[in-house]
């Protein structure tokens, strides 16, 4: 289906929240997915908001327009392979070639001709219907509720510094904003065995990370060159500069935010100070998925609330506010 596609007598309409000129709306005339040959068609369950889809309200990623989403669980209702239909699945959001040299050396995050799920090109999962192919999707295990599996996205977001950065338990270990991605950064960084400092500007966004039983402190009170490893999650220019600041010579700084507009900070001390730098973005489903079904990861706690998907419009600007936890959306 070409993104914009309005619903035809042929169609099937559905509700969806679609964005066009910097401008969110909800609509129920949106015309239904229609699968390529390889992929399936799921009916969403649920969904939840990330920073990034409020950046791109603001403009981030080139003026998206379509329909905006990417973190969900859903029900597979047609495929080309029939045992797919029924399941429960959660799906990568990079929809790739899987052809050229990039994706068959490194995958299909980097894929020059790739689409990304309500972020480039593709429209997203804030709608009753979405298409992926069956290649991006993974079976949901039994009996983990949907208010689980709908954090594989972000928790395999965070699982990918694991993959990217040797963490020694010995090292001291930094994670700049306590927000949404930034406590399943530092629920995971911790399981390595360390101790994980979580840091926000006030006490009041420290409350959950303290509940989480994960060591906190405010960003402002910590000296420069403290940390060997800091984690930038604030998605904001002025986290950018505390983490630079934190994150001793020779040491590794991470980078995990994306937001509309430009950071000015100064960049001296990156090549005085030797620093490694790693910008992070998608990562591993699987092993996200199992963590979850162990338990070894809360994110029951990050859940603030639930809204259908008709008061979505609304949903979102209570995910803007600063502080909010995890809002997810129920098409109903």
């Amino acid at each position: 289906m070409a993104m914009g596609e309005t619903v035809s007598s042929q169609q099937p309409p559905m509700q969806a929240l679609v964005v066009a000129e910097g401008r969110l709306a909800y609509v129920q005339n949106r015309v239904r997915p229609r699968p390529g040959a390889d992929e399936a068609l799921i009916r969403v369950r649920l969904a939840g908001i990330c920073s990034t889809d409020l950046e791109i309200v603001k403009g981030y990623a080139g003026g998206f327009r379509g329909v905006l989403g990417h973190e969900f669980v859903g029900e597979v209702v047609a495929a080309p392979a029939p045992d797919w239909v029924g399941r429960r699945v959660v799906g990568t959001i990079n929809v790739a070639c899987r052809q050229c040299a990039v994706c068959l050396a490194d995958g299909p995050e980097h894929c020059p001709q790739r689409t990304v799920l309500g972020i480039i090109n593709r429209d997203g999962v804030f709608a009753d219907y979405v298409a992926l192919p069956l290649a991006n999707l993974l079976p949901v295990p039994d009996g983990l509720p949907d208010e689980v599996a709908v954090f594989t996205e972000p928790l395999a977001a965070a699982l990918r510094i694991r993959e990217q950065v040797r963490v020694r338990p010995t090292a001291r270990v930094a994670v700049v904003g306590p927000g949404r991605l930034g406590l399943l950064i530092g629920q995971v960084l911790a399981l390595a065995g360390g101790q994980v400092m979580m840091l926000g500007r006030s006490e009041m966004a420290l409350r959950l990370p303290a509940q989480l039983g994960l060591p906190t402190g405010l960003v402002a009170d910590f000296a420069s060159d403290s940390f060997d490893l800091v984690v930038e999650a604030t998605g904001n220019a002025e986290g950018l500069a505390h983490s630079l600041r934190l994150v001793r010579p020779l040491g590794t700084l991470v980078m995990k935010s994306t937001f509309a507009g430009a950071a000015t900070v100064d960049l001296t001390k990156l090549v005085v100070g030797e620093i490694t730098v790693v910008g992070s973005r998608c990562g591993p489903f699987a092993p996200a998925l199992r963590l979850l079904a162990r338990g070894q990861v809360n994110v029951s706690a990050l859940i603030e609330a639930t809204y259908p998907l008709s008061e979505g419009v609304a949903a979102l600007e209570h995910a803007s506010r600063p502080g909010v936890r995890k809002i997810l959306l129920r098409p109903v």
